[in-house]
């Protein structure tokens, strides 16, 4: 149509939204037969054509031809669906009656109002399409890992862009309390959540869902990504801690073996990912006894009560193993609950009872000794102030990694407690 040109301006739109070329086309015709009815009352007797090569688009009427009697005389008469022969032969002096007239529209006939209107109405549609097109394509994402650029930086969360430039949400919430981006930073996350707020989508996703984590699995372990080894678990704390259940049904595959790697190099890579979060790989087990005494890995645990009523497990532990089973903030016996599904409480085996009575816990000295080194002699299981005393600063300090003056300062500091 003369200048109408709407083709152009569109094919334009359609690159940058990602719309194929088959629906900008069906959607353009849709709109326009939607303004020839508003216009003539019907659509049925007119052709349209869209050009994309052109760039342009082309409306044909067509009329059945008419004698002159009925065109002046009969209530019949429709001059968006007739033409007299009269009329007819000023077009083409051959026509005769009952033929059909094909005549292009032209652009007066529409009215720039109209045309206006096609505009705004394709560009409506565009949009809705294009917002219908991210709802569906992410909500058949749900639960994929996904790479996307931060955009904006809010307090509350942060905006990113995907290749193609659709906006996705990471709130506060779902990122890893050690996380910290700014504009233009890759971010790595899973596709959590998808809405529709007014009609249009809102793409949530997360770094601190379990589903992050077996993604990052199936990426860094090939048994895992063939259903060689299956993940029957995760429970996360973001950021602290966060436990693996595995389980293969080859007898020939190690499951721990395989998800941590040699010397550690495949869970090495999940575990800068995720901001250095301690990752305990364990073998699951429909034991529920020894899924427990795994679940509190790394203490060793001497025995475990049930009770199947009330979902609570009794755990027994030498004096040396219960910091190391409760873990730094609680979060190790507390995942482990959440593993297995039975609240834990902890107790100290009874045959230790009476000869650690006049011990003292490591913790009861956090005035005086710093927490990291507090932390650093629970890991290595000395939980106490005499199993502190009675290894040999040469063997802590090689197991602790501390200094020899450190060592000895807090060798100094529990002695100083028994002597008074």
């Amino acid at each position: 149509m003369e200048s109408v040109n709407l083709i152009e301006s569109f094919s334009l739109f359609k690159e940058d939204k990602n719309i194929d070329r088959a629906t900008l086309m069906s959607i353009i015709e849709d709109v326009f037969r939607t303004m020839l009815i508003k216009k003539f009352g019907t659509d049925k007797n007119f052709d349209i054509i869209v050009n994309p090569d052109k760039g342009d688009i082309e409306i044909y009427k067509n009329r059945t031809i008419v004698d002159d009697e009925f065109a002046e005389d009969s209530f019949d008469f429709d001059p968006n669906k007739h033409i007299s022969l009269t009329d007819a032969r000023k077009i083409e002096p051959d026509f005769e009656i009952g033929e059909e007239v094909t005549e292009l529209v032209k652009l007066d006939e529409i009215g720039r109002r109209n045309v206006l209107s096609v505009r705004q109405n394709l560009v409506q549609k565009i949009l809705e399409l294009e917002k219908t097109g991210i709802y569906n394509k992410y909500k058949e994402r749900i639960g994929d890992i996904i790479n996307a650029e931060v955009y904006q930086v809010w307090k509350k969360e942060i905006m990113l862009l995907d290749d193609e430039g659709n906006e996705l949400l990471l709130p506060k919430t779902e990122q890893i309390p050690s996380d910290f981006f700014k504009k233009g930073d890759s971010v790595k996350a899973v596709v959590y959540k998808v809405e529709l707020k007014n009609g249009t989508p809102s793409v949530i996703v997360s770094r601190t869902a379990p589903s992050f984590l077996e993604r990052l699995f199936e990426m860094e372990v090939p048994e895992v990504f063939d259903g060689l080894i299956t993940i029957k678990k995760i429970v996360r704390e973001p950021g602290e801690r966060a436990k693996v259940a595995v389980e293969s049904y080859d007898d020939r595959i190690d499951p721990v073996g395989a998800c941590v790697g040699m010397k550690g190099s495949r869970i090495h890579g999940i575990v800068r990912e995720l901001k250095n979060e301690n990752i305990d790989v364990i073998n699951y087990t429909s034991n529920a006894q020894l899924l427990i005494q795994r679940a509190l890995s790394p203490a060793k645990v001497t025995s475990v009560k049930l009770n199947e009523d009330t979902k609570r497990a009794e755990v027994f532990l030498k004096p040396d193993q219960i910091s190391l089973a409760i873990g730094k903030g609680g979060y190790n016996i507390k995942l482990a609950g959440k593993l297995t599904g039975y609240e834990i409480d902890v107790f100290r085996d009874s045959e230790d009872a009476v000869a650690d009575i006049e011990d003292v816990d490591l913790i009861e000295f956090s005035d005086e000794i710093e927490e990291s080194v507090i932390y650093a002699l629970q890991k290595i299981g000395c939980d106490t102030a005499k199993s502190v005393l009675e290894l040999q600063v040469s063997e802590l300090v090689r197991r602790t990694g501390l200094s020899e003056d450190v060592i000895e300062d807090v060798k100094q500091v529990l002695q100083s407690e028994f002597e008074d």
